[in-house]
């Protein structure tokens, strides 16, 4: 199939699919529901888009195979933190916001929107789908995205499982996490994030035809620093004091030394 034809599938399933996970939403009363389908809509539109290939090599069942791993763990660790919880305080808040009509601007403004920034994030392994024989650009690219993309699966992973213990002892009831990775990066997980990404995205860059799809890191960068990532959370710890202490201390996103 063409490149267009792929891509074109691959939106129309990750949007059917966000539209089923907001209907699940609406049974449950919870749009929080959202952030566990992040995950796994990339997960589909990888499993799509290599479900158009005629005979897939090894190169694309490693691609794919990244993308089901972090997606699959994302996936299951939000869902399992968030169904303790209850609806998280952003979905609440924009409940409120959009009054009678929130519904409608749910389903455009949170669940089709995200559907839309996966599959431009996504990029990179769509790219990789459409090509019969992909060959990476180059062996050290090859080898360095994978690399970034191991170190960034433990920032992430390592982030989240330190976190849940430590929000898990009663004792830390009021402290700040600043532990483990987050003696380093006060967002691990996000940084992870990103990285991994980047890694993917260097380990699935086969020519330079390919290089507008770059676009799919860059805009998970953006959307982690500047949008929903570090600036929405460090807004709502902002009035906290002991933050303030570990904000002076720590590094906000890349792993640094902790000043003194």
């Amino acid at each position: 199939m063409s490149v267009i034809e792929v891509f074109s599938i691959s939106l129309g399933a990750g949007l059917i699919f966000m539209t089923a996970c907001y209907l699940l939403a609406l049974y449950k009363d919870d749009y929080s529901i959202v952030d566990a389908a992040w995950g796994l809509g990339f997960v589909v539109i990888s499993r799509v888009s290599f479900g158009m290939l005629d005979d897939p090599t090894i190169f694309h069942l490693i691609s794919n195979l990244m993308v089901l791993i972090w997606g699959i763990r994302l996936a299951v660790y939000l869902w399992s933190r968030n169904r303790k919880v209850g609806e998280d305080y952003r979905y609440q808040s924009m409940r409120m916001d959009w009054g009678k009509h929130h519904r409608l601007h749910a389903f455009f403004k949170v669940f089709m929107l995200q559907g839309i920034l996966m599959w431009v994030i996504s990029f990179p392994i769509m790219m990789i789908n459409t090509q019969a024989s992909p060959t990476p650009l180059s062996p050290v690219l090859l080898y360095v995205g994978l690399v970034l993309w191991l170190i960034g699966i433990i920032f992430e992973v390592g982030g989240d499982w330190q976190l849940s213990r430590f929000k898990a002892d009663l004792s830390n009831m009021g402290k700040v996490m600043d532990r483990g990775l987050w003696r380093y990066t006060r967002h691990p997980n996000y940084f992870g994030e990103t990285l991994l990404w980047w890694g993917f995205f260097l380990f699935t860059f086969t020519s330079l035809d390919a290089i507008w799809t770059i676009i799919g890191p860059l805009l998970i960068t953006v959307l982690l620093l500047k949008v929903s990532g570090v600036t929405l959370l460090e807004k709502k710890l902002a009035k906290n004091d002991k933050y303030a202490e570990y904000q002076r201390k720590t590094s906000a996103f890349f792993p640094l030394p902790p000043k003194e």
